[in-house]
């Protein structure tokens, strides 16, 4: 019984790889949306400076990017956190090894 245990938990990790594959996707878009609302808030334009936009100052780009880069870590680690203790709660099995995730 133990041996079937052991193979069920190295299986999950397989399993979960397209599981994990969706909620980042669905993670990105999530956060790209959040990402345009925030920037329209903070800088009230449309559309936030791109790191080649000749026309914008240094401090512009990065804070573009430092915003964009928190939003994007933040809903990451939530959709995964969730999904994780989603997976867990449903088969009883934490989804990646013991030792991290993400590479």
């Amino acid at each position: 019984m133990a041996k079937k245990s052991k193979k069920a938990k190295k299986k999950l990790p397989m399993a979960y790889k397209p599981i994990g594959f969706a909620l980042g996707w669905t993670s990105g878009t999530v956060a790209g949306m959040a990402f345009q609302k925030v920037w329209k808030l903070v800088r009230h334009e449309d559309d936030a400076p791109d790191a080649l936009d000749r026309d914008r100052r240094w401090g512009e780009i990065l804070l573009a990017a430092a915003i964009q880069g928190a939003i994007f870590a933040v809903v990451r680690s939530a959709v995964d956190r969730a999904g994780a203790k989603a997976i867990e709660r449903s088969t009883g099995t934490w989804p990646v090894p013991e030792k991290g995730g993400r590479d």
